[in-house]
């Protein structure tokens, strides 16, 4: 690892961390030795996804802002790709002002790669790096559209469904069953109308579905019930690593990283190898 100094890596050294990750983004095998240079501990992985416009940035920003307060904060802000370079757009990063004053929060800008709203394989690795590196909390906040829902259930600890009234599709996201991936669900811009009718039909699916989860009303803008939220993001940790369904979800974790890997690999494959590779697939599962 001559690029890199592993002791830099160590000590949270801003410029080695920028570095690792923009190799992690860009090449799988040098990710894998990077991270493995490195002793894995214990971090928390919060995930934040809902509708565009719901306020997910906002909300992002004040979070890290109270929790940099005790610990060090890492944020994975997943950004559209471009369509001429692959690299992210940057929008998220501009609107987390206090985070990118705090010295004890690091930012990162990432391309979803194409997959529109999806989760490109090198967050895995990222998410990982920053927790090796000795960021305890460390953010994912998805651009909000097409897969980016279920593939956020598959990285974080604990999701945070972010909605707001007035957006036209939040109904429509809990009819589609993006319900189910929620752990928490934040109905932000409070002050606007339709706040509490929102939060009251939700609160309504949610008895109906048999499921038990905390529903807040927040406005991110003017930090109205942020610690709040903190305080019910920390309730479900706690519950989660005293019953052990922790593990069970970074077990997942592990899995689906293995799973991006193996699909990363087979992207790369030459047209040939790859339809050779269907077609005995086809074969072995009777097609």
């Amino acid at each position: 690892m001559t690029e890199l100094s592993v002791k830099g890596l160590k000590t949270g050294d801003i410029r080695e961390i920028s570095k690792a990750l923009t190799l992690i983004e860009n090449d799988p095998i040098k990710a894998k030795e990077i991270i493995n240079a490195l002793t894995d501990c214990d971090y928390d992985v919060i995930g934040l996804t809902g509708s565009p416009g719901a306020g997910k940035s906002t909300l992002t920003d004040r979070l890290a802002s109270i929790y940099s307060e005790k610990e060090k904060v890492g944020i994975i802000a997943v950004d559209p790709s471009s369509p001429f370079t692959g690299g992210a757009f940057l929008g998220d990063r501009i609107r987390m002002k206090r985070a990118s004053r705090n010295d004890n929060v690091y930012i990162r800008s990432m391309a979803s790669r194409g997959k529109l709203g999806g989760l490109s394989p090198s967050i895995y690795d990222a998410v990982e790096l920053l927790g090796r590196c000795g960021f305890r909390k460390i953010l994912v906040e998805t651009v909000g559209a097409g897969q980016s829902e279920t593939d956020i259930s598959n990285l974080a600890d604990i999701v945070l469904l972010v909605l707001a009234p007035g957006l036209g599709d939040e109904i429509q996201m809990l009819k589609a069953g993006i319900m189910e991936i929620g752990d928490i669900y934040v109905v932000n811009k409070m002050d606007v109308e339709g706040a509490f009718r929102l939060k009251s039909r939700i609160e309504a699916i949610l008895e109906f579905s048999k499921n038990q989860k905390d529903v807040i009303l927040t406005d991110a803008v003017k930090g109205t019930n942020l610690e709040e939220l903190v305080q019910l993001v920390e309730k479900e940790l706690r519950f989660m690593k005293e019953s052990g369904k922790i593990n069970e979800k970074r077990e997942k974790r592990r899995r689906f990283k293995k799973l991006n890997t193996i699909f990363q690999e087979l992207k790369d494959l030459p047209d040939e190898a790859l339809d050779k590779l269907a077609s005995e697939l086809q074969n072995f599962m009777g097609g």
